[in-house]
């Protein structure tokens, strides 16, 4: 027997939360494309992206730390694997499409540049002329322009429900207005979740690489309330700590944090009474939410990190380093643009430069933007 896309399609509708969106109610896709046979809507989307080479460069862009600064920090690439796997549990968790969530989740980060935010910030800062640059925006971009992997359309043609979850990542309401969504409705919950694991992925594991790292002293960690409720709950009194014991305490931040979200959210949900995905997307605040104490612990060890870890004098020099690579290399193709590939060339008829530059130096990943500027300016390196 095979399981083909109406009975997946049916299983949604049966075992699904009424504010969940289901794939048999997409509204579709830009360009025409039958949907396949064993597969929804959404799964398809999933695919698209795991599939894209936007996706495959992310194992070799930086979330910290760069690339050669070893083999065990997390990557763009892994980051995003950890965020879909807290979305998916999530989703589970409140009854709504969890192809729907890890699609968005795979793709929120597909526009980051080399060097993570150091290469962002410069990248804004030499495309103002254009518009900046924001890593968000350039997501967007990269699913619906700039993969090209079928002959018949740009992008990726997915479905309207995925490229609204991209587009409102992070509220990020000066996009969805230019991509044509409604800027009065907030994200599906689908998206909404998608949006918190991301946050959260993100504090738990930079803590976990700036302990691993060494950059991070265990009795500054002591001012964190949060970091005290990880200790009481793992049952670790304190001294001895090895890898296994940063192990269980980044498991029971994760726990923590995931229980206070599905908490809060199905509260929000009783209270709303939704009964389907507008009654969210039209609701004034966001459903999918920490409880008020947990945005404060939450905050008092996103402002720890950027003290501790993120302007750490290791990092800013990584930062400084890449910011200068990125800057030059920039400059050089601004200078002479038929240094540029013959397909960014061609781009140069519709486009601004800065925004031609932009998207190739965006495209690469650490270390093709360091073999780069090597071709560029080190004699003794082949062009």
């Amino acid at each position: 027997m095979f399981v083909n896309r109406q009975r997946l399609e049916q299983i949604e509708a049966d075992t699904l939360a009424p504010y969940a969106l289901l794939s048999r109610d997409s509204r579709g896709r830009q360009y025409h494309n039958p949907e396949p046979q064993y597969r929804t809507a959404f799964q398809r989307d999933r695919d698209r992206i795991v599939h894209s080479a936007a996706f495959r460069r992310l194992e070799y862009k930086t979330q910290v730390f760069v690339n050669d600064e070893g083999d065990y920090y997390r990557t763009r690439l892994t980051h995003t694997l950890e965020v879909a796997q807290i979305g998916r549990t999530m989703a589970r968790a409140l009854a709504v499409n969890e192809d729907l969530v890890e699609v968005v989740c795979l793709a929120h980060d597909l526009g980051h540049s080399p060097f993570g935010h150091a290469g962002e910030g410069v990248l804004n800062r030499l495309t103002q002329r254009c518009g900046g640059f924001n890593h968000n925006h350039q997501s967007y971009r990269v699913i619906t322009q700039l993969e090209r992997r079928y002959a018949d359309w740009p992008g990726l043609n997915l479905t309207y429900e995925t490229l609204e979850g991209i587009a409102k990542h992070e509220t990020e309401y000066d996009l969805t207005n230019a991509a044509g969504f409604d800027m009065a409705k907030r994200g599906s919950v689908e998206a909404q979740i998608a949006n918190i694991s991301d946050e959260l992925a993100y504090n738990a594991h930079d803590l976990d690489d700036g302990l691993q790292a060494g950059l991070i002293a265990l009795d500054d960690l002591q001012q964190l309330e949060i970091w005290r409720r990880m200790c009481e709950k793992a049952g670790w009194d304190g001294t001895k700590f090895d890898e296994m014991t940063r192990h269980l305490l980044i498991r029971e931040l994760i726990g923590i944090e995931v229980d206070d979200v599905l908490k809060c959210t199905s509260e929000n949900l009783d209270a709303l009474q939704a009964k389907s995905p507008m009654d969210v997307q039209q609701h004034s605040e966001q459903t999918v939410t920490h409880s008020d104490e947990m945005k404060t612990r939450n905050r008092a060890l996103k402002d720890f990190l950027y003290q501790h870890m993120y302007f750490q004098f290791r990092v800013m020099r990584m930062a400084t380093r890449a910011q200068r690579f990125i800057e030059e290399i920039f400059g050089s193709y601004l200078q002479e643009p038929r240094q540029l590939p013959d397909e960014y060339q061609a781009q140069l008829k519709d486009k601004p430069i800065e925004r031609v530059v932009a998207d190739y130096i965006a495209s690469m990943t650490d270390r093709g933007a360091l073999l780069e500027y090597r071709r560029l300016f080190d004699p003794l390196t082949k062009p």
